[in-house]
């Protein structure tokens, strides 16, 4: 666990945790933004030239955990680090993306932003598509998701 400096809460960290590290300073990143409680830097292992991962300082494991008081934040960078690879590198657009404890290949919540280029033959990200029998089985899993969602 993270202590705090001058009065200021601790910040629950792991140290075990690879993004725990980079947000530490302990391991190389190339971090691209660097706020008091997000950081994005370079993924090591790219999609294409220019995919970040956005996290927060905290250790988080999901997004279903992340704190109240990150949420608008956390969207917010999404957003302006969306708006960078187009900007800052010449994409077209973006694949913006997040994993929750399945396919995520470190237990601390980030965010993928992956610069996009029309025909750039990205097709990791699109899974087979499982369409409903019909209507009645399609209303099924909207009123499990409404009774779900209270």
């Amino acid at each position: 666990m993270g202590g705090g400096l001058d009065g200021e809460p601790a910040l629950n960290t792991d140290p075990a945790c690879v993004f725990c590290r980079i947000v530490a300073g302990e391991l190389p990143a190339e971090i691209v933004l660097d706020e008091p409680d997000l950081v994005a830097f370079l993924d090591q292992r790219p999609v294409f030239k220019g995919h970040v991962l956005l996290v927060p300082r905290e250790h988080v494991v999901t997004l279903p955990d992340l704190p109240a008081g990150l949420r608008d934040g956390f969207l917010e960078a999404a957003q302006r680090l969306a708006t960078a690879v187009v900007d800052g590198l010449g994409a077209q657009g973006s694949f913006v993306a997040m994993n929750n404890t399945v396919s995520q290949s470190v237990p601390h919540l980030h965010l993928h932003v992956v610069p996009r280029t029309k025909g750039d033959g990205l097709r990791g990200f699109f899974w087979p598509r499982t369409p409903y029998a019909d209507d009645t089985e399609r209303a099924a899993y909207g009123d499990r998701l409404r009774v779900a969602l209270g």
